[in-house]
């Protein structure tokens, strides 16, 4: 059963939600509801919809430190 809902929202960002749900071919509603649903699954430790379509897509090797590549990455940036 769906229900109507008033929001108070910026001006702007509500016309570049609409032009984002437009561009994506879904209404401001389906955008708001799924929004919505994600952030209240009471799923814990599970993956959120966009990091499910993405895992797997980069294999990296066993042996591979993180925190490494990101102290390396960041000093590369900054320095």
């Amino acid at each position: 059963m769906t229900t109507k809902l008033t929001l108070t929202v910026e001006k702007d960002i509500i016309e570049r939600a609409k032009t984002y749900a437009k561009n994506t071919g879904r209404s401001l509603s389906e955008l708001i509801e799924s929004y919505l649903d994600s952030i209240t699954q009471d799923t814990v430790n599970e993956p959120s919809p966009k990091l499910r379509k993405i895992i797997g897509a980069v294999k990296l090797p066993r042996n591979f430190d993180e925190e490494k590549e990101l102290r390396h990455y960041l000093e590369k940036k900054h320095l």
